[in-house]
């Protein structure tokens, strides 16, 4: 049974409340760097593997792309997205990411947005991802970099400079990790970065670019408190084509 946190009242009225929830993906620090990672959208039929409240949907369609399919285990997500969206080229289903069966040949672009760490079969939807491509077609996607998932963050360390750090607890452990995220008992599955990219090598897709993202200088003299995010990154990000 997967753990649909985002249904969750406590959890969802904290994530609601997120820049990123609120402003969408101008409001997400990654989006300027995963946007860079995507082909040019226009007339690609797309399926958004996780799409929340629909933002990165309603944005390729914006940009020219010729329909969306937009898929999210959470009630509550979908029915935010669908509350935000008039345009019949978009459409939303309810599916769990670690079950969904794509239709096959489809689409011509795969994204997805932090999901995949809510999954512990990570291959099982990268082979239905590879099978849902047309050939040559894009994954593009992000998810939470295993060196932060393997950080225990109510523990920090200090440099002899007095600069914070991020201790890292068994990160070649592989599996659950339970953590507190607006609640307690959120549940993740950590994986190595090699796992992850030796996943999608064995689904049948080429690797075209990989970004380990942290904070640029120019969002710390914006936000200084994200400084502290520069010790270890925060995101992983990943762009792969269809062989």
């Amino acid at each position: 049974m997967p753990q649909n946190i985002y249904d969750d009242p406590e959890f969802f009225a904290g994530y609601s409340r997120l820049p990123r929830s609120v402003g969408g993906l101008p409001s997400a620090p990654e989006w300027p760097r995963l946007q860079a990672m995507l082909p040019d959208v226009r007339g690609l039929r797309i399926v958004d593997l996780g799409c929340g409240f629909g933002w990165f949907c309603r944005w390729a369609r914006e940009n020219g792309a010729a329909d969306v399919l937009g898929i999210d285990l959470s009630e509550n997500m979908l029915a935010r997205a669908r509350a935000a969206t008039s345009d019949d080229a978009i459409t939303y289903q309810q599916h769990d990411l670690a079950t969904v069966a794509l239709p096959k040949g489809r689409f011509d672009l795969a994204y997805s947005s932090l999901a995949i760490h809510y999954l512990e079969d990570v291959a099982r939807l990268f082979a239905e991802v590879h099978a849902a491509l047309i050939p040559g077609g894009h994954f593009v996607f992000s998810t939470e970099h295993p060196i932060l998932m393997a950080s225990r963050r109510a523990e920090w360390l200090t440099h002899l400079d007095g600069a914070p750090t991020w201790p890292v607890d068994g990160y070649l452990a592989e599996g659950t990790r339970t953590t507190e995220w607006f609640r307690p008992g959120v549940v993740k599955y950590h994986r190595t970065l090699a796992t992850t990219l030796n996943a999608l090598i064995g689904a049948g897709f080429a690797i075209a670019h990989v970004e380990e993202y942290g904070p640029t200088p120019e969002q710390i003299a914006a936000q200084p408190a994200w400084a502290k995010e520069r010790e270890r990154p925060m995101f992983l990000l990943v762009s792969a084509r269809r062989n």
